[in-house]
């Protein structure tokens, strides 16, 4: 996986909707299931969407939550 993406995912932030301003990945889980039946948004938004979402439904949080301690030092 590119540690890119990775740190876009805890640096980065939701541009609309329900969650709006919020990190992308502190974004729900059944938000990420909802946009994915929905068709997940055009570009880097959506590949970063997409990407929380595979990262969600394989059990590996972990990575982020590593990452995004990191990040706060």
């Amino acid at each position: 996986m590119d540690r890119e993406i990775l740190m876009d995912l805890v640096t980065k932030t939701m541009p609309f909707g329900k969650y709006k301003g919020r990190l992308l990945c502190d974004i729900p889980e059944h938000y990420l299931v909802w946009m994915h039946r929905q068709g997940f948004p055009e570009g880097k938004l959506g590949m970063w969407l997409n990407t929380l979402y595979e990262i969600r439904i394989n059990g590996l949080e972990g990575i982020l939550i590593d990452l995004k301690a990191m990040k706060k030092r």
